[in-house]
């Protein structure tokens, strides 16, 4: 069982950054793939971006690439998701979910490899 926290969303400025945290309260933390998703309004969910249990490999979408990072500290069940070079388009709100190991079934990408999902956090960029 993983109960999963968001917070650090809010209102910012296009251009702006915002650091997303993720507090996990589970003992299987560290073995955890920690993946981001977000959901805009009138939209699917759809994948942010995902680490793996170690920290060592990380995955991004595309229209993410090169402006968010996430990251881990598994001494404190906390994952982070730094948003850098913020859009209107981010506007949504962002989930952090706990999954398997990311050599098991479905790729990291998928929200199928997820079991336990957090309520999210609303992030709002204006133009």
């Amino acid at each position: 069982q993983e109960d999963l926290v968001e917070s650090g969303g809010g209102l910012v400025q296009a251009g702006g950054s915002l650091r997303l945290s993720c507090a996990a309260s589970g003992r299987t933390f560290g073995r955890n793939t920690m993946g981001w998703f977000r959901q805009a309004p009138g939209k699917e969910r759809e994948f942010v971006a995902a680490i793996t249990g170690s920290g060592l490999n990380t995955f991004y979408a595309d229209s993410v690439k090169g402006r968010f990072t996430v990251s881990r500290a598994n001494v404190d069940n906390t994952v982070y998701l730094q948003m850098n070079s913020l859009k209107p388009e981010d506007t949504a709100v962002y989930y952090c979910a706990a999954g398997g190991p990311v050599s098991g079934r479905y790729a990291v990408n998928s929200d199928l490899k997820y079991t336990y999902w957090g309520q999210g956090t609303q992030v709002t960029v204006s133009s």
